[in-house]
């Protein structure tokens, strides 16, 4: 339900970035520091807005590829701590030390 929503609010913004851009022809000036250059105020707003996606969405690949190399380095863990666990399983309990060690706890 939550990817329902984000995609609905994506397209809504979306929309009024379009409908925003379209409303605003006029040519600007735009300082590249070397150069100026009149260009619609449309191409402006959407390729800022392109930008924006472009980086927003760069930095949710990144987060993701953390995420899944801290979940395999976490499960490597978690498979070495079952072995572990397993192993110890199958070893003999010598029942004197333990009865000696309860009984003096009391």
């Amino acid at each position: 339900m939550r990817l329902q929503w984000s995609l609905i609010l994506g397209l809504i913004f979306a929309l009024l970035t379009a409908v925003f851009a379209v409303i605003n022809v006029d040519p600007v000036e735009v300082n590249f520091y070397f150069d100026v250059v009149s260009i619609p105020l449309i191409l402006v707003i959407l390729g800022c807005a392109l930008i924006g996606g472009i980086i927003v969405g760069s930095y949710g690949i990144f987060r993701q590829y953390k995420l899944q190399k801290q979940i395999k380095g976490l499960t490597a863990e978690l498979n070495k701590l079952r072995d572990a666990g397993n192993s110890l399983d199958g070893a003999p309990v010598n029942q004197d030390s333990f009865s000696a060690n309860s009984t003096s706890q009391l």
